[in-house]
C-alpha cells in the first residue's frame, strides 16, 4: 500500500500574508490548520491541501519546486497575471526569452511560479493548478512514482513526470543539471499512510525505495522527516 499526499507545504515568513495570496490566485477556500498553520483546501477530489507554516529562515536562491497554473486563452492568462499582481505578486526575470509564452511571477515572499500560456498540450486536462515543477534527477522521479503509486506520464531525456491515476496536478522533474540545494527547501510534501496503515511500516517502505530519515531539529514530533534520493525533504505523518 502506498502513501498519499496530504499537503504541499510552504515555509513562510508571514503565513497570514502568503496564504491569502495563494487562496486568491487559485480561487480556493482558506482555513486554519489544526497543526497551527493556515491551509488552502483542494478544489476537487484529485487535489491536495496547500499549507503555510511559519519559519524565521529567509528565502535563499531559487526554489527546488515551483507551481505552474494554466490558461484557457490569452485574456485568461492576462487576468491571472493581473490578479496575482493585485494580490502582491511581481514579475520575475529568470532569463526567459520574449518568445516564450509563459509568464514568470513571484509571490509576496519571492516564491517563483509560472502562468502557462493557452494551448499547452502537456498540461491539458490537469486543471488550473496543473503542475508542481521540480529540479531533480530521473532517479527521483522514479522514486516518487513508486512512493505514491502514480504512473510515469513522461520519461524522456532524463526528464520525468507523474500523475495520479485519478488525474489532476502533475509532478515533474527537469533532469540534469540539477541546481544545488541552498538549505532546507521552501516547499515540501507531507505524506501519510492510508487510514488503516502504519507510519513506521510506510517509513521503512520509503527507505527501501531510496529515501532516508533526516534530522532538521524537529525534536519530538509525531511526523517523520525524510529526504528523497536527491536530498529533498518531505514528512510522513500518522495515518489519516
Amino acid at each position: 500500500m502506498t502513501a498519499h499526499i496530504v499537503a504541499l507545504v510552504f515555509d513562510a515568513n508571514d503565513p497570514p500574508r502568503l496564504a491569502p495570496f495563494w487562496a486568491g490566485v487559485l480561487g480556493r477556500e482558506m482555513v486554519d490548520d489544526l497543526d497551527g498553520g493556515i491551509a488552502i483546501l483542494p478544489s476537487d477530489d484529485t487535489g491536495f491541501r496547500i499549507e503555510f507554516f511559519p519559519t524565521q529562515e529567509p528565502k535563499a536562491g531559487l526554489n527546488q519546486m515551483h507551481l505552474h497554473v494554466t490558461s484557457t486563452s490569452l485574456d485568461d492568462q492576462q487576468a491571472t497575471v493581473a490578479r496575482a499582481l493585485g494580490l502582491g505578486g511581481r514579475h520575475l526575470d529568470l532569463g526567459q526569452r520574449p518568445e516564450e509564452g509563459h509568464v514568470v511571477l513571484a509571490d509576496p515572499e519571492g516564491n517563483e511560479f509560472d502562468v502557462i500560456e493557452p494551448g499547452n498540450s502537456f498540461l491539458a486536462g490537469c486543471g488550473f493548478l496543473a503542475e508542481v515543477a521540480c529540479d531533480g534527477t530521473q532517479e527521483v522521479g522514479y522514486f516518487w512514482s513508486e512512493a505514491l503509486g502514480w504512473p510515469l506520464v513522461w520519461d524522456q531525456d532524463q526528464e520525468t513526470a507523474i500523475q495520479s491515476p485519478a488525474g489532476g496536478t502533475k509532478i515533474a522533474w527537469g533532469g540534469p543539471p540539477v541546481r544545488p540545494k541552498t538549505g532546507k527547501n521552501r516547499l515540501h510534501f507531507d505524506l501519510a499512510p492510508a487510514a488503516d496503515g502504519d507510519q513506521e511500516a510506510e517509513v521503512q517502505r520509503l527507505v527501501s525505495l531510496g529515501a532516508r530519515r533526516i534530522d532538521i531539529g524537529q525534536g519530538d514530533v509525531s511526523w517523520v522527516v525524510m529526504a528523497d534520493p536527491d536530498g529533498n525533504e518531505f514528512c510522513v505523518l500518522t495515518p489519516r
